[in-house]
């Protein structure tokens, strides 16, 4: 056999590949197109019967059972029509059934909810920040997310990203966590700043712009997020124009011993934030925060306010003071704690138990300031004591 016989086996050998390649093609192809024509009159069929017999029970006078996927949860029963301040008291007993000893931190996270406002939890490990969150979560029947922020998260990994339908040659968006009703941001100063400013847009103005459109978020919209103050490896501390997003900060701090005995009690049939289930519904929560807004404020009560803010653009010490947006937080939260407390009016009183928590995080002291030990509460506490309160 020579070189000219071998050349033609390899050729016929290649061709016999080529042509069962072929025919696989086809044969997909025309099994795909087979299951179309079937699949599609069958699916339009029992469609248009499912009309028809909704139709026949409707001139019967009966109704037709309602079509709902088997894995669905049954909706929980409407709560009755409750006052403002009944809410605020169902859910704060429902958090404190699992948060032992934090009445202080329920009072101000529930405060922030009810005023529009967003909350940064900053604690040591372990002192419950998350299980907070969570408590809430499950007390609301909202739609609740958590994200927990590491180094190589994306911003795409919490906006959401469009994917490229090659069927119909279009993209379509797919949301990201931060759609949700309820936001759970642990760790947030684990991840770039690149990734941190993906929130800004969000917190701020409750909507997220991507590929040129503008996605309104739901209107509940509330962020938690979580910090841990004594790791600074692998951290990225959140910038001036990020913590200004959030209308307070506070720390939980640890519980007594007896709370401390009560929390390990509990835990032995399991962990007890699993077996809460809901006692208000997102609609209680914003007729909660309409009746904020309905809480009258003075005028004195507002340059007060202003007084408290304004003193710390010129407090000894202090670089950067707070913003305006600083003075409507403020506001807004001593709102919600009169409504809370049954008061219509906001008194001096209100001001002053928040007016740390909301404007302590906000500003930034100087290098000197900072190293001879002052601190940003201390100055706080300094401004309350010099602003005269209005009689």
């Amino acid at each position: 056999m020579d070189c000219w016989d071998f050349q033609c086996q390899g050729l016929v050998g290649e061709c016999t590949k080529l042509w069962a390649c072929i025919l696989r093609v086809a044969w997909w192809t025309l099994r795909c197109d087979v299951e179309l024509k079937i699949v599609k009159p069958v699916a339009t069929f029992l469609d248009k019967t499912h009309q028809e017999g909704d139709a026949v029970l409707e001139q019967s006078g009966s109704t037709a059972p309602a079509r709902r996927p088997a894995t669905a949860a049954a909706a929980p029963a409407p709560s009755p029509s409750l006052s403002p301040r009944a809410i605020y008291q169902h859910v704060t007993a429902s958090i404190e059934s699992v948060m032992r000893g934090q009445s202080v931190a329920i009072r101000r996270l529930l405060a922030a909810l009810a005023s529009g406002g967003h909350v940064l939890l900053e604690d040591y490990p372990g002192t419950g920040k998350t299980t907070l969150a969570k408590a809430l979560a499950r007390s609301i029947d909202a739609d609740f997310k958590r994200i927990q922020f590491t180094p190589d998260l994306l911003p795409s990994d919490i906006l959401g990203v469009s994917v490229f339908n090659q069927r119909d040659q279009t993209f379509s968006f797919h949301e990201g966590p931060i759609f949700a009703d309820i936001l759970l941001a642990d760790e947030i100063n684990r991840a770039s700043p690149r990734t941190q400013s993906a929130l800004l847009e969000a917190m701020a103005e409750c909507q997220v712009s991507m590929d040129g459109q503008r996605r309104p978020l739901g209107p509940l919209f509330f962020v938690v997020a979580t910090q841990n103050p004594i790791e600074f490896r692998g951290t990225y501390p959140l910038p001036e124009a990020q913590m200004d997003r959030f209308a307070m900060q506070f720390d939980l701090g640890y519980i007594g011993p007896a709370d401390e005995v009560a929390v390990l009690t509990a835990q032995n049939g399991g962990n007890p934030v699993d077996n809460l289930k809901s006692c208000a519904t997102l609609e209680d929560i914003l007729r909660l925060r309409e009746g904020v807004q309905n809480v009258r404020v003075s005028e004195e009560l507002k340059y007060y306010v202003v007084s408290l803010v304004t003193a710390t653009r010129r407090a000894p010490g202090v670089q950067l003071g707070a913003s305006p947006r600083a003075s409507l937080a403020l506001m807004k939260a001593a709102q919600a704690l009169a409504l809370f407390d049954g008061q219509d009016f906001v008194s001096p009183e209100h001001i002053h138990e928040v007016a740390a928590p909301v404007i302590a995080h906000r500003l930034v002291l100087e290098p000197q300031a900072k190293f001879s030990g002052l601190t940003t509460r201390h100055v706080m506490d300094d401004i309350l004591k010099r602003v005269p309160v209005p009689v």
